[in-house]
């Protein structure tokens, strides 16, 4: 590709998506002859309104940068055709109410702010809690070709069950075979573009909905998240063995609600009952990413859909220990 033309496609913004139709995937063909610049963009989830937009911003741009005229065409696209993920991570427990939700954002954040392109897709169709964290609202647009995913405050892209409802407290009252369907177009359907890092925030357990989202995306590998109760124990081994059955790495364990600090006493209080997450990451044969301590600050701030506000000293070390795992730390 023509390094001048790139620069002015990664220039050149998709309104609603916050990023260049380069980012996206979109660029199809470039040619470049007798003062006229031909630019040939696919159109997956893009509506009418927003072809006119981008050939306009196209065509200036590029008048801009080489004096050229450029002619801006749309030919059928695929997101199968337009997405490029490096890595798809799904993060899984074995029962609900662990926080699986929460790593899965905190990850997201970690990435992201490494510098890695990070995109969610919330899996939960019937409890998702992902748009609540992030505090994404707004529906998704599109056509037939794609849907574009909405985005967090800081540009982050979202996809979740939720965001397709009239209002988020419907219920999803589906049976088995419609939550399959459904968990499959959003892998066929989502126009994520170029990204680093999918994270994937699984449904709880083991059963039909787990199954389908390990069959039907290119999973790199888990994250096994669960608490130090007792009980806790056999449900994670059943976690675990599932990944390995469906012959899928697990990356790491993330222990959560490990402990609550008390800095007038100086003193972490083992709520739940003493960690248990060198034991469980033995169990997996997967590093432990980390220790998620009870924190009123962090809760606050999910209630508040603004998580990406949150600082501490644990989404670095997860964020760390996830590249670690994929052998990225050395990029």
């Amino acid at each position: 590709m023509d390094e001048q033309i790139e620069r002015v496609l990664d220039s050149v913004i998709m309104p609603g998506a916050e990023r260049s139709v380069l980012q996206l995937g979109l660029v199809r063909s470039i040619d470049r002859a007798d003062g006229q610049v031909r630019i040939v963009l696919g159109d997956a989830g893009l509506m009418d309104d927003t072809k006119q937009a981008v050939s306009e911003s196209l065509r200036v741009a590029v008048a801009a940068v080489t004096g050229e005229d450029a002619l801006v065409e749309f030919s059928s696209m695929t997101t199968d055709e337009a997405n490029d993920v490096r890595h798809t991570v799904a993060i899984m427990s074995g029962k609900g109410g662990v926080g699986k939700s929460l790593v899965t954002g905190l990850l997201a954040v970690a990435l992201q702010r490494a510098g890695y392109r990070v995109g969610i897709l919330d899996a939960d169709l019937t409890g998702p809690s992902i748009p609540k964290m992030f505090g994404v609202e707004g529906r998704p647009y599109g056509n037939a070709g794609g849907i574009m995913p909405v985005l967090s405050p800081s540009g982050m892209p979202v996809m979740s069950m939720n965001l397709l409802l009239e209002s988020s407290d419907q219920p999803v009252i589906w049976r088995g075979p419609l939550i399959d369907k459904a968990l499959r177009q959003f892998g066929k359907d989502v126009l994520w573009g170029r990204l680093d890092y999918l994270l994937i925030d699984l449904p709880p357990g083991t059963a039909d909905a787990v199954l389908t989202v390990m069959q039907a995306y290119p999973i790199d590998g888990v994250v096994v998240v669960f608490t130090p109760q007792d009980l806790v124990d056999m449900i994670v081994r059943k976690a675990i063995n599932m990944a390995g059955m469906m012959q899928k790495r697990v990356l790491g364990v993330v222990e959560n609600m490990s402990y609550l600090y008390v800095p007038e006493l100086d003193k972490r209080m083992e709520l739940f009952g003493p960690s248990r997450g060198d034991e469980m990451a033995k169990v997996a044969d997967a590093p432990l990413f980390g220790r998620i301590p009870i924190d009123p600050a962090l809760a606050a701030l999910c209630d508040r859909g603004r998580i990406e506000d949150y600082d501490s000293e644990i989404i670095t070390t997860l964020g760390e220990n996830l590249l670690t795992a994929l052998g990225d730390m050395t990029e």
